[in-house]
Order: C-alpha cells, then structure tokens, then sequence
C-alpha cells in the first residue's frame, strides 16, 4: 500500500499539470488545424498526422472516431494509421505524468517511439496498401463560434478536470490498482525468470498488452511495478507503447474500414517498433538512466508536503468527475417518445470523445432534429423524424454498435 500512495504522491502534481495543458491545447487551438494536412498520400501527411497526434491526450479507443473522422474529411489511409499509431501512446499528460515517475529519459523516449513507430507504419501503408481509396467530401467550413477569452479560460478548466478526469480518471485508478496487485501478491521468483532475456519478456508482455485496453497515463504505475520487480527498462517501454497503442475494439475498427493489409501493417508496425525501441534501451544505452528515478521513488523519498497536498486535490477531483459522469442518465418517458423521441443504446464508448463523435454522426444524419448520449449508460435520445440504418451504418463506421430500446 506504501508503494501506491507514493506512486499517487509523486504523480499528481504532474497529472494536475498535464490535465490542464491538455485543457489549454483543446480550447485554444483550432479543430480545423488536425483536418487541415492530412489529405495527400505522401510522407509529409503521415509525418503531419505524428506531429499532430502526439501531444493530443486520446485513449486507443478515443482515437478510433477522431482518425475515421479525419479519414471521412480526407485523409489518406497513411496518414490515418499514423494518427491511430502516434495518439494513444503519448499525449501531453502523459508524457508530463512519465517524468513525474520514470524520469527524462523515458519522457523523451516515448514521444520519440511514437514519432518513428507512426512513421514506419503510415509510410508502409502508402507504400504497400494499394487500394483505391474513396473520395472523401468535405464538409462545409463551420462558423466559428466567438467565445469571450473569459469563456475560454472557464472551459480550459471545464475540460481537464471534469472532462479529462472523467475519461482518464477510472483507467488511472485501474492502473494503480493493478500495480498495487503486482506489487503486493506477484513474486520477485516469478520475474526472476524473464530478467535474463530481454526479448522474451517483451514478447511475453506483448501478449497481454496488445488486446488489452490500456492508456497512456493508467499504463505508468504498471510499467513502474515491473521494474521494481526485476523486468528491464525496456520490457516496461514495451509495455508504455503496444498497452495504449492497440486493444481489441481498435484492431476490429482498423480492419472494417481501413482493410486487413492495413490492419496487418498497423498492428506489426506496433510490434516492431516497441521492440526494436525496447531492445536499444537494454542493449544500447545506460542502463542507470532509466532505473535512477525508479529506485529513487521505491525509497520513498518524494513525499513533500505539497504532494501529499496536490494528491488531496486530484482525489477530490477525480470524485467529483466520477460521480457527474455516473450521476447523469436519461431515461426515456412514453410521452417523450410519442414526440419523435427515439432512445437507443450505444455500445462501445468509453470517453468523452467517443461520445462527441457518435452525437456528430447521428446529427448528420438527414431528419435528425437534436441528439444527446449518456457516456455513463450508452443511453441515445434522437429527435426527429430519420432513417435508422443509416444512422446505425454512421456510428457503426466509428466503431460503435447500436441497439434500439
């Protein structure tokens, strides 16, 4: 229990800062800027869709709408892996929350796999996946909203510490937790039997991580418990990468609209380039570098007084974001539905984003008047008067599946 409050102590001062850079990036810099370099199928739209995915704060099924979005709007096929590659590994919180635990360099590491990884795989998909791709239309350039700079700072701070603590918050606590659970009941004798050979327990650790659903900040505890335990840096870098990179839902995703050779390609792309990163960690650079913050905070010594004070905050936080998210949830009377009120389930959504890009798809759909999801039952109120296998086939492309109650 020691471990994971010292965990959570050293942590959240950095979780608190990256939640609100990411609340910064959201509101202060434009959507259109992620549409706007992603269309041709060359090595500059796959190296725009890296530079561009990796500070954003997505998990690896929130990214799943926001790259069919960008496909829809454009992109090329290349482009799109590189997105889905490069996103869900890193993100500014992330990347903040790593040093706060593991120290620089994995810090600059794990935006800098991602980056090469995203690369590879994007390239390789322009080069090697041939299919005709569709023509997407462009949607017409919404208007701008005008926000007071007042309004804007309220929704930087709406935004990461209620939007982002709802969508991250639960994965953070599920990581710590199973953290804690390797810590306490998993043996020093049972990792003693990979420390030996690097490769095989990256391949090990890739077993479990690559269908599993993993992001990016809930992924650092974990890391930290296995090299506390014996496994090298580089077994818990393979971890970092391939655990938020890919799970289950974004590899049925990936092959339903992007192709199996491009799903092949995106999951190998994954593979390679955490082990390969992996390996040159273990075999190429001193091995200190990434254990000196590591034994450090296994010592017990970065519990300050304004730790234990910034803990307190993000607790208080994440109890709050928890309990709105769970707290709102519609349900449908039978004089609402009379109205041209239509209550369906969606399965499958796990973030905020998830959310705001199966609401998007429905309102598209023509006749829809209004539409409004519960993140927390899947619950759908859709208002008008519309088709609904074309709305099912529009939030089916994003990776979600819809009931109707």
């Amino acid at each position: 229990m020691g471990e994971i409050l010292e965990l959570i102590n050293r942590m959240s001062p950095y979780i608190l800062l990256g939640f609100f850079l990411a609340g910064i990036m959201h509101t202060f810099v434009p959507a259109a800027l992620y549409h706007k370099y992603l269309g041709r199928k060359s090595f500059r739209s796959v190296l725009n869709a890296a530079i561009l995915g990796i500070p954003i704060p997505l998990c690896s099924c929130g990214v799943i709408p926001t790259a069919m979005s960008l496909k829809k709007e454009g992109a090329s096929k290349g482009a799109t892996v590189s997105f889905l590659i490069a996103t869900p590994q890193t993100g500014v919180d992330s990347i903040i929350a790593t040093y706060s635990l593991m120290g620089l360099p994995f810090a600059l590491l794990r935006p800098l796999a991602a980056l090469f990884t995203s690369l590879f795989g994007g390239q390789m998909v322009n080069m090697f996946d041939k299919d005709k791709e569709e023509n997407a239309v462009k949607p017409a350039t919404p208007v701008a909203k005008k926000s007071s700079f007042g309004a804007k700072v309220v929704e930087v701070f709406r935004y990461a510490y209620i939007e982002m603590m709802q969508d991250i918050g639960r994965w953070l606590i599920v990581g710590l937790v199973v953290a804690g659970l390797i810590t306490v009941f998993v043996p020093q004798s049972f990792f003693a039997l990979f420390s030996d050979n690097s490769l095989l327990s990256m391949l090990i650790v890739l077993v479990f991580a690559i269908p599993m659903y993993l992001c990016a900040t809930g992924s650092i505890p974990i890391a930290v418990a296995l090299m506390l335990k014996g496994l090298s840096p580089g077994t818990a870098l393979v971890l970092l990468m391939a655990g938020p990179a890919v799970n289950a839902a974004s590899m049925l995703v990936v092959g339903k609209v992007l192709g199996k050779k491009t799903l092949l390609i995106y999951i190998l792309s994954i593979i390679l380039g955490s082990v390969l990163f992996g390996l040159g960690i273990d075999y190429l650079l001193p091995r200190e570098w990434f254990t000196a913050t590591v034994t450090e905070m296994a010592s017990g010594s970065g519990s300050s007084v304004f730790n234990m004070i910034c803990t307190a905050v993000l607790l208080v936080l994440l109890s709050v974001a928890m309990f709105l998210r769970f707290r709102q949830n519609r349900k449908c009377t039978d004089e609402a539905c009379v109205n041209d009120e239509h209550i369906y389930k969606v399965e499958g959504l796990r973030c905020n984003r998830c959310r705001e890009n199966a609401e998007k798809a429905i309102a598209s759909i023509p006749g829809v008047e209004s539409v409004s999801i519960d993140l927390a039952s899947g619950d759908a109120l859709v208002k008008g008067k519309f088709d609904e296998e074309s709305m099912s086939k529009a939030v089916e492309a994003l990776g979600f599946k819809v009931v109707k109650q």
